[in-house]
């Protein structure tokens, strides 16, 4: 199991819980906002905008926050405009790492993540260093306790059109899809009355790291720095860990 992979249902976990809820809306409003921009204020018809929706629902953002984000998008409200950056770099022990911001000011969230890297024993690479390694992919996130056992499930997603189950996580099945699959496979899951937590899409990396020690705690704080920082939207890596040690994140 990567642990990128990893890393996203222990983020999911926190953010169901976390007190900082005021940062969880911006981030999501920043993603509604630039979804309608640039695919149009329909869900139906713009598969980023309904992932985001979903976020959004997922935690309990109020309907009139979606719309006016929707909105804003659209131009049918003023807002700021925000501009969608890949930044690649490195973590310890070589990890592949790459990080989508939405920033309203390039000249300030460039050096603010090349800190962060060098701070916790990365550095900032070039455009393309590392986006060779990841293939996009569908994430669905579905409650052990909501669905079947593992058999079960299996034949369920399959028959969905899904890719792959992960069953490794002792609280959720993780669902792989292909990317233009995602919503298709959310809606025929909970069809059958299996719970979607969260439908994402996600980098899935073609090759992992295996950290170990100082290397994994020091990977560890850069993935919280990174979904710390207000202009971060996702962080995507390639590295593995004990199970124990990312749990404790």
């Amino acid at each position: 199991m990567s642990g990128h992979n990893k890393w996203s249902t222990i983020k999911h976990k926190k953010g169901k819980a976390d007190a900082k809820r005021g940062k969880i809306f911006t981030k999501i409003i920043r993603e509604i906002t630039v979804s309608a921009r640039e695919g149009g204020g329909d869900p139906d018809g713009n598969p980023r905008l309904r992932a985001a929706v979903v976020a959004a629902k997922a935690a309990n953002m109020p309907a009139d926050n979606v719309k006016r984000a929707i909105q804003r998008g659209t131009g049918e409200l003023p807002g700021a405009t925000y501009e969608e950056i890949n930044y690649e770099g490195y973590g310890p022990g070589g990890v592949a790492v790459l990080v989508q911001v939405l920033t309203d000011n390039r000249n300030r969230t460039t050096p603010e993540l090349r800190h962060l890297f060098s701070k916790h024993g990365g550095n900032l690479g070039e455009v393309g260093c590392v986006a060779w390694l990841f293939t996009r992919k569908g994430l669905l996130l579905v409650p052990r306790e909501s669905a079947g056992d593992e058999d079960a499930m299996l034949e369920l997603v399959l028959e969905a059109g899904a890719e792959d189950l992960d069953s490794s996580d002792p609280e959720y099945y993780r669902v792989s899809t292909a990317p233009e699959d995602l919503h298709q496979v959310k809606d025929f899951l909970e069809q059958r009355e299996t719970t979607v937590e969260a439908a994402q899409f996600e980098m899935d990396p073609s090759t992992t790291v295996q950290l170990e020690g100082r290397e994994a705690q020091q990977m560890i704080r850069l993935m919280d720095a990174f979904d710390d920082h207000d202009d971060v939207q996702n962080v995507w890596a390639n590295f593995e860990v004990d199970d124990e040690l990312l749990a404790e994140a």
